[in-house]
């Protein structure tokens, strides 16, 4: 029953802040995937003309465990729902053996609602990070020259900035902004790297080389992908050519 009315309380939240939420914001997101914010990535940095050739390539630590829920509750404002909210996020968690303890921050684990909420909780980091749009005229939605370009997905995000100094200062003011918000950078994770090094994101392989951008399967997704392979394989033994086939396809084409 809660998550059915989580689901509902979503379904009404969702539709005024896909109104308001950031342009480059792709994960958790009607209509959005991962493929798009690749997309968003090549269409900044390919070429030989690009001009943002450094990386700010940037991972939350246990960003849904650590939301502030003044500062979430804050930004939902007057919502109907709103107490329905606070009484998901100020629950609980009971674990066998362990008990219960209070969740003073942190979204519901495995919530319907979660992931919009992390999504609410995040919006502003564009600005924060110094990301400027034209507003009107033939270039409305472009960013300015100058201006970085930070892409998330969920708690992944990636700021392409024009030099290694500018990845710095975009650095401090994303980790000031989200100082607050009970947010921190996994430093384990988050590193500023030139295009010409390349980096990870979302499963691919960001790099130029020479002048030339090229996204590939990163290496560690594809080891990921050939275990899951040889797993099911070893399950399928004794299977059918059709079984096999029914069981690998959607995997194969993921």
């Amino acid at each position: 029953m809660d998550r059915c009315h989580q689901a509902r309380v979503r379904n009404a939240l969702e539709p005024e802040w896909e109104a308001r939420f950031e342009p480059k914001s792709y994960g958790f997101r009607p209509g959005r995937s991962c493929q798009d914010a690749i997309a968003a990535i090549y269409t900044t940095c390919k070429g030989p003309m690009a001009k943002r050739l450094w990386a700010l390539d940037a991972d939350l630590a246990a960003a849904f465990d650590r939301i502030n829920h003044g500062r979430l509750l804050e930004a939902i404002g007057g919502f109907p729902a709103r107490d329905m909210i606070r009484d998901w996020l100020k629950a609980g968690v009971f674990e066998p053996g362990k008990g219960f303890a209070p969740t003073e921050e942190g979204t519901p684990q495995g919530g319907v609602i979660s992931p919009l909420l992390l999504n609410v909780a995040l919006h502003g980091l564009e600005q924060a990070a110094g990301v400027r749009y034209y507003a009107a005229g033939v270039n409305a939605g472009r960013a300015m020259p100058g201006s970085p370009i930070l892409v998330r997905y969920a708690d992944d995000m990636v700021v392409l900035c024009h030099n290694h100094r500018q990845a710095e200062q975009v650095k401090a003011r994303l980790a000031k902004w989200l100082a607050p918000r009970g947010l921190v950078f996994n430093e384990g994770k988050t590193r500023i790297v030139s295009l010409n090094q390349g980096f990870d994101f979302l499963g691919f392989n960001v790099r130029r080389y020479k002048r030339k951008l090229l996204i590939k399967p990163g290496k560690a997704a594809v080891r990921r992908l050939r275990k899951r392979l040889a797993a099911e394989l070893r399950r399928l033994r004794g299977s059918n050519v059709m079984a096999v086939l029914a069981k690998l396809s959607p995997i194969i084409r993921g």
